[in-house]
């Protein structure tokens, strides 16, 4: 297995430096991952610093709590859409999702989905604040509105990607969108496992012990 090419190399904490982007990048080409995924600042220095790579550059929206509102996250979108994003990791709103409010829920990635057209969208619907009726409903929602992918977290909640939520995911989305395993992913095995059980990319910081057989200690 390439699983080089299942993963999102991430940094997306708030100390993240132009160095430290710098590296990222590098490591990407280098191992040749399938993208790079970055908070919207930094999206201009990937451009610059993966140019002929192949990599992909992925970045955020309405991120981390996806508690702006639809027209926000949508501008957002489109801000990074025109900067070189090639992909669109939008955060849900969960507190929507809590209330039971489906229709705002789908209605807010349906606004993203048409901000970032022609770009791929990963909807974060972050599991670890949903029970599995909730998942099942913002898993739904998602494909309704036309996500490319179904992504577990963000990586900043209490807990990030199991492999309950994986096959959970992947049985509700039967194939419409593909599967984003984010956050907790510590060794080649949880890799593998979690694309056993349904995912087509990993989330994670710690790609490069990942390809290398090494323990992943990164906090995502």
């Amino acid at each position: 297995m390439n699983l080089a090419s299942y993963i999102d190399h991430t940094l997306l904490k708030a100390t993240a430096t132009p160095q430290d982007i710098r590296q990222l990048c590098a490591e990407a080409r280098e191992y040749q991952f399938k993208a790079v995924c970055v908070n919207p600042q930094h999206i201009g220095l990937c451009v610059q610093e993966l140019a002929g790579s192949g990599v992909l550059i992925a970045t955020v929206c309405g991120f981390p709590l996806g508690a702006i509102t639809s027209t926000q996250k949508a501008e957002e979108a489109r801000l990074s859409v025109a900067a070189g994003a090639d992909e669109i990791d939008m955060v849900i709103a969960i507190g929507s999702a809590l209330a039971g409010d489906w229709a705002y829920v789908q209605a807010d990635i349906a606004a993203v989905r048409e901000a970032a057209a022609g770009k791929v969208l990963k909807v974060i619907i972050e599991t670890c604040y949903l029970n599995d009726g909730q998942k099942e409903r913002a898993s739904e929602a998602a494909v309704q509105a036309g996500a490319d992918f179904v992504k577990t977290s963000t990586g900043f909640g209490t807990g990030g990607a199991t492999l309950d939520d994986v096959r959970l995911m992947a049985r509700v989305i039967a194939g419409r969108a593909q599967i984003k395993a984010a956050g907790g992913v510590r060794s080649r095995q949880d890799a593998e496992a979690m694309i056993a059980a349904g995912a087509a990319r990993l989330g994670t910081s710690g790609g490069v012990g990942l390809v290398s057989g090494e323990v992943n200690q990164a906090g995502y």
